[in-house]
């Protein structure tokens, strides 16, 4: 039986999921794409501030160490949310969606080269597998064809990587204060990033624009509720159970765009897509196993 701890985990997941069909149907009508995840942030934003509101102890606010670690979560989160649009405007949903799902292959290399982790020949292999997939996903093998363009699957590698760096910052801002207090400065870092990034006639045109409902709904969707949920249901659901059932993100925005975008996938990216799904889903489920396995050592000496 699926505890309501993963059901969270599973709700944040698919909303992150409807948040990416969303941004394409916006990102379509033409509206630009950091323009998008700037709005998308700001409503996060409130969220997380009524959330800071009604749980308000230990926040950890006066600590620099969480204001530095939760401000390179937010240029992270800034990234992701950016590059991700990005790739959707120029390709499609479900290869943007697919290719930011790779973020955890991005924290093993950083892991790797800072020594924070231990390379295995299975993490190699892993990983190998991820890039295979992506080959296929993107198609660039193929010279000048296909219809992934270099800036799709650039910005779509971008977003993952974005993602990681707001992971290790969240982990590394999580000993110094509440998550809702790290989400605050991490969001606030990403309005004022996105803020002077962005066209700033286009963003305060979204205010009297017919598309403004859409836009609402993806900031309480993708940004919101979304976060929300998953922290609430990452504190009781093991690692593993989380890392499976993050696949219904990319799941759910690949479904999105090809139901109600009509996007379509070629056999060879179908086929790319899988390998980079589980692989990476693997990969997560190891690690975490890993760890568990760790941590029964140390209690047993």
């Amino acid at each position: 039986m699926v505890g309501l701890s993963t059901v969270f985990v599973i709700l944040a997941a698919l909303c992150w999921g409807l948040s990416g069909g969303i941004g394409g149907i916006l990102t379509a009508q033409g509206w630009d794409p950091v323009v998008v995840s700037f709005h998308r942030g700001a409503i996060g934003l409130l969220f997380v501030l009524a959330w800071l509101v009604l749980r308000p102890s230990s926040s950890g606010l006066a600590s620099s160490r969480l204001w530095f670690w939760s401000a390179i979560a937010g240029v992270g989160v800034a990234g992701n949310f950016s590059f991700y649009f990005i790739s959707i405007a120029e390709g499609s949903v479900a290869v943007a969606a697919t290719l930011m799902y790779c973020a955890p292959v991005f924290v093993y290399l950083v892991s790797f080269t800072i020594k924070l982790e231990k390379p295995t020949l299975f993490k190699w292999a892993a990983i190998v597998m991820v890039m295979l997939g992506v080959v296929l996903l993107t198609g660039i093998y193929e010279i000048g064809a296909g219809d992934v363009t270099l800036l799709a699957a650039g910005a779509g590698l971008l977003s993952g990587l974005s993602y990681a760096v707001f992971i290790f910052g969240f982990k590394y801002a999580a000993p110094h204060g509440s998550p809702q207090a790290i989400l605050v400065v991490a969001f606030s870092v990403l309005i004022i990033i996105l803020f002077l990034l962005s066209d700033s006639e286009q963003t305060v045109e979204v205010l009297s624009a017919p598309s403004w409902p859409l836009f609402v709904i993806l900031g309480v969707l993708g940004a919101g509720l979304s976060f929300i949920f998953y922290i609430v249901g990452l504190n009781h659901t093991a690692p593993a159970v989380a890392s499976i059932v993050a696949m219904v993100e990319p799941v759910t925005a690949s479904l999105f765009g090809v139901v109600v975008l009509n996007e379509s996938l070629a056999a060879l990216q179908i086929l790319g897509m899988g390998l980079i799904l589980i692989t990476v889903t693997a990969l997560s489920v190891y690690s975490s196993a890993q760890k568990e396995s760790l941590a029964a050592k140390r209690l047993g000496e």
